[in-house]
């Protein structure tokens, strides 16, 4: 028994997690347990536990891991101030009137949304709400629509900004130097989450395109299943689609272009995100347009002149011009910060960032007390043998790199129909994949695989996040039955994503080669 104890611990916390217990504190305590269970075996020396202070101080110190509350706060306050809410109906109107037309603009929503937004929950409880309805009152066949919302909703773990791919870079670049450790390179290189941002997206516009495909094929082969909306809609007008699109898609070029451009660290980018969101929102919520344009205008200037020509003003070599332009530069910030503030009031008067900043607060609680948990589980796990029996397995299954990928696929795809996508990346990858580049596959090309698989735990029954978001938002009328049989199609699709990847490594690693 003592000899398989890393195995009981792995399958405690499963049985712990499906009981209903919180998932950070089962991961705690099956591991606390577990130490202490091997320790009085003889089979764990805990003085390894002494190195928790060093992995809880090496997570909360992560700079990179500083940009998921900045991304999870900037999709918030757009969730917030239904800006997503102006985006479906806009582009529900524009495309309603063809078969399949109300399928097709919640996938745009949806991938709009996953790049400005990156939280899928919200994604999904809002088109629950708006366009779902729709759809029905269209005469959309229910499993159909639940199918197409669910799916769309779960384009924010891909597309970036995600928090998947803050979390998966942070993890691969660990089990990167790793593995090149293991190599006996000790001049080591590391890889930036700007590099898995490249990486994931043209695999995530793929996704997008196979779900359109499919959308498009379907209402010309069963038309009954989506027919057009003919009656109460009009079509939106030129000034409308541009109000609704324009804003969003200059955020996500604002954030997407900072890091991709290498003008800002995604932790930079995420704040400029989140300003960008919050004079959005304040906008929305009855701030004087003058004023946030103007703010606006001025901070996007003072990123681009003081990108050009930066002035450091503690220096005593600085000429003339150099002054001046920092005094232009200050006065760029005070007409920033005076929008800003302008933002700041409205919001709050709408009680916009109160929701807002509640719902950052617990979903990166929820995110960071999972990894600091996973980290003691980890550090169990080791202490137990773990890492060298799955490293062991790795190397002895058949198939040699490629069977051992495709059974480490096949292992996570299963997890997730139980398993949160931040407790897989945080407590799984860290044991396989080293194992995995030390054979010699790509880390980044695989991150990107398992970031499309790990998408997928957001669809499977019985226990995918998006179908629960859905139930909760869905009316009456939509049973859970409905939404199982409606996501099937698409977590085919996404198997088509992974093999599209798997045969065309390029479209993984063409654009960060190319960028970086």
């Amino acid at each position: 028994m003592t000899a398989y104890l890393d195995l009981i611990m792995f399958a405690a916390l499963m049985a712990t997690i499906l009981l209903g217990f919180p998932v950070a504190f089962s991961i705690a305590g099956v591991a606390v347990l577990f130490a202490y269970l091997g320790w009085m075996l003889g089979v764990m020396d805990i003085s390894l536990m002494g190195a928790l202070s060093q992995r809880a101080f090496g997570v909360l110190s992560n700079e990179v891991l500083i940009a998921i509350p900045l991304f999870v706060l900037m999709g918030a306050i757009l969730e917030k101030s239904r800006i997503a809410e102006e985006l479906l109906d806009t582009m529900g109107r524009l495309f309603g009137r063809l078969n399949g037309g109300l399928g097709i603009s919640v996938v745009l929503v949806g991938a709009l949304l996953a790049a400005s937004t990156g939280i899928v929950g919200a994604t999904v409880v809002a088109m629950g709400m708006i366009a779902l309805p729709t759809m029905l009152r269209s005469g959309y066949d229910p499993r159909v629509a639940a199918g197409i919302v669910c799916t769309a909703g779960t384009l924010g773990q891909i597309i970036p900004p995600s928090t998947l791919l803050i979390i998966l870079a942070d993890v691969m670049s660990n089990a990167y130097q790793q593995a090149q450790y293991e190599q006996g390179k000790f001049s080591v290189e590391a890889l930036s989450v700007g590099q898995f941002f490249a990486a994931a997206l043209v695999p995530g516009l793929v996704l997008v395109v196979l779900y359109l495909v499919y959308i498009v094929v379907r209402g010309l082969l069963r038309p009954q299943d989506m027919p057009a909306a003919l009656s109460g809609m009009t079509r939106p007008t030129r000034q409308e689609v541009i109000g609704a699109v324009v804003p969003p898609v200059l955020l996500i070029v604002a954030v997407l272009g900072a890091i991709l451009g290498g003008i800002a660290t995604p932790t930079e980018a995420a704040s400029v995100g989140a300003i960008g969101a919050l004079l959005m929102a304040g906008l929305r919520a009855g701030a004087p347009a003058r004023i946030i344009a103007i703010g606006a205008f001025a901070l996007i200037l003072l990123g681009i002149l003081s990108g050009l020509h930066p002035v450091r003003l503690q220096r005593n070599d600085l000429d003339g011009f150099d002054l001046a332009a920092g005094a232009f530069y200050a006065l760029l910030t005070v007409g920033g910060a005076v929008a800003v503030l302008f933002a700041l009031r409205s919001g709050l008067r709408k009680r916009i960032l109160h929701e807002a900043v509640t719902s950052t607060t617990t979903m990166t609680a929820m995110i960071f007390a999972t990894m600091l948990a996973a980290g003691v589980f980890s550090l169990v796990f080791i202490g137990l043998g773990g890492e060298e029996r799955v490293a062991h397995i790795l190397e002895n299954m058949p198939g040699g790199p490629t069977g051992a990928l495709i059974f480490s696929m096949l292992f996570i795809f299963v997890l997730g129909f139980f398993l949160d996508f931040v407790e897989i990346s945080v407590i799984v990858l860290p044991l396989v994949t080293p194992s995995l580049i030390v054979m010699g596959h790509d880390p980044i090309w695989l991150g990107i695989l398992i970031a499309i698989n790990l998408q997928t735990s957001f669809l499977t029954p019985p226990f995918g996040f998006s179908l629960f978001y859905l139930r909760g938002a869905a009316p009456a009328e939509v049973t859970t039955r409905h939404i199982y049989q409606g996501v099937i199609p698409f977590i085919f699709l996404q198997a088509v994503g992974v093999i599209l990847v798997w045969m065309l490594p390029g479209l993984a690693t063409w654009l960060p080669s190319a960028i970086f």
